[in-house]
């Protein structure tokens, strides 16, 4: 159900008490004892509340050490690049870390307190770093819980190729933390941030990152076309480097709205009436929309700016699979530096325009599970050239095919619409409807359904053969998927297609619940049909 506010401006009493959070940082211990209070790594680091007990001082005390010893263990001793986003307990927990790697010697390289860092701007540290040097290898940490509420803090942690660690890693650091929460004497840290700031060594991660961008956008064409740009930054580590931008690249661009407050009382309150930065919603971004006449293109980032949201005068804001599939098209028919044989990469539970797309383009399709760490070794080499998911995150190559960023850029994709718009003298959204037209319309949406810890553990390790049903909505069943085509990796989940519709079951990391994304190319109407039925067969296939 959608919340009765949904859309509509924070109330006070909406916001989260701050003081009282970052109290609850340092005062609250968490028990590792506790399933719900250990460090758990989901697919973008650990995420947690101080309020809840489970992002706390010794969690990330824990967790930094398990980071230090684990990147010995792989031979990893050049600098780390660390960054911090605008949540009210990316600060605190910033410091902890920093504490925490000084203490254990680490050559570490941070932005200043007052600064913010989206994650593709460490992505891009790191790659430049080891692309620059031969000797000692670069990692980074990144402190951010992305586009959750306010009440919440994020730690992930990017290995050297720059892009999100895989499970591999994120295993083995989990498990070293929970072992350092129940023993805390093998965490070194022996004096205050304000003991050591002064001699840790600051980087300009923002001059770097936006004076490079000439070199995988085409910003030649955007000032060429006089556009006029609105970028919000919705209260994120983007706002810095819009002003940069606008300050800067002369290409027509203003900041909507620079304020950064750790209780948002500036957003619109997200579909089920909580503060939630996520551009893709357009309840949070509601404000954009309402004005979407007054820029030729606008745009919104979460709070580390590794996702986007585009907003059109004639279109308003962009369903995310329809920018990819724009965002597709464009690339590959305006990249001559790129490889001729460059895959095309997406998530198995983006729309399915996307392989049709990829098909008139003449690329191969590259299928992955849902986590943007599947894209990092194509992106490497260049055999990927684009690689996005369903959840407005996505990246791409430079403009003569080289790796720009490992990890999802917001920033990037939202200049893009603009270069879109300049060469093309059309709007994202008008290209997408002229899509439409050729490839037919497409009802695409993402529900929960409940389930507890047991079915949702039994929904990860399903295979093929648990699934009984022939059809789907009144269609022959084509396929029943538990490993990714692109890579045969296993999707910790079920995916089922027929010929007009798909859909796919995954557990939720965080919630009592598994998400059914599903698409129709029939229409809403048959949408709702595949999500009942997608329901039966995942009941059916858990017993």
């Amino acid at each position: 159900m959608v919340h009765e506010r949904a859309g509509q401006v924070a109330l006070p009493e909406d916001l989260v008490n701050v003081d009282a959070m970052l109290a609850a940082y340092y005062d609250l211990v968490p028990d590792p004892g506790n399933i719900d209070q250990r460090v758990v790594f989901g697919t973008s680091g650990h995420r947690g509340s101080s309020l809840k007990t489970s992002f706390n001082d010794l969690h990330i005390a824990a967790t930094t050490q398990a980071i230090v010893e684990y990147r010995a263990g792989q031979g990893v001793d050049g600098p780390l690049f660390i960054g911090k986003d605008t949540h009210g307990l990316s600060l605190p927990a910033w410091k902890t870390a920093l504490e925490v790697l000084v203490a254990n010697g680490v050559n570490v390289r941070a932005e200043r307190e007052d600064e913010y860092t989206p994650t593709p701007a460490v992505s891009r540290a790191i790659i430049v770093y080891n692309r620059d040097n031969d000797g000692p290898r670069a990692d980074g940490i990144v402190v951010t819980p992305s586009h959750n509420p306010p009440t919440d803090g994020g730690f992930k942690y990017n290995p050297p190729h720059g892009g999100p660690a895989d499970t591999d890693a994120t295993s083995a650091i989990a498990a070293r933390a929970n072992e350092l929460m129940a023993d805390p004497s093998g965490i070194k840290r022996d004096r205050p941030y304000d003991e050591i700031a002064d001699g840790i060594e600051r980087h300009d991660y923002r001059t770097a990152y936006c004076e490079d961008l000439k070199n995988v956008i085409d910003l030649d064409a955007i000032r060429g076309a006089k556009l006029k740009i609105g970028a919000h930054p919705l209260g994120g580590a983007a706002v810095q480097y819009w002003q940069y931008i606008a300050d800067n690249l002369d290409i027509g661009l203003e900041v909507i709205d620079p304020t950064v407050d750790p209780a948002w009382p500036f957003m619109t309150l997200d579909w089920d009436g909580k503060i939630r930065m996520d551009c893709s919603s357009p309840y949070a971004m509601a404000s954009l929309i309402e004005n979407k006449d007054t820029y030729d293109i606008s745009t919104g980032n979460d709070a580390d700016a590794d996702r986007h949201g585009i907003v059109t005068p004639d279109g308003g804001l962009m369903n995310p699979n329809h920018y990819l599939a724009v965002a597709i098209s464009y690339l590959y028919s305006h990249r001559p530096g790129w490889k001729p044989d460059a895959g095309v990469g997406k998530t198995l539970v983006s729309s399915s325009f996307i392989d049709k797309v990829t098909a008139d383009l003449g690329r191969t399709l590259v299928e992955v599970p849902v986590g943007f760490k599947w894209f990092v070794p194509g992106l490497m080499t260049g055999d990927i050239g684009f690689g996005g998911e369903e959840s407005a995150g996505a990246s791409f190559l430079t403009l003569d095919g080289q790796t720009w960023t490992t990890d999802k850029d917001g920033i990037l994709l939202c200049l893009l619409a603009s270069e879109i718009l300049a060469v093309t003298g059309k709007s994202p959204s008008q290209i997408y409807a002229e899509m439409e037209d050729k490839y037919g319309h497409s009802a695409y949406a993402r529900v929960d359904a409940p389930a507890n810890r047991e079915q949702k553990a039994k929904l990860a390790k399903l295979s093929p053969e648990d699934v009984t049903a022939t059809e789907l909505a009144g269609e022959p069943i084509v396929a029943k998927l538990t490993r990714a085509p692109g890579n045969d990796a296993p999707i910790g989940g079920l995916k089922v297609t027929t010929e007009h519709a798909w859909f796919a079951a995954r557990p939720s990391g965080t919630e009592d619940v598994y998400k059914i994304y599903a698409e129709s190319l029939k229409g809403a109407e048959h949408l709702a049909e595949v999500q009942a039925a997608a329901r039966e067969v995942v009941s059916a296939a858990l017993g």
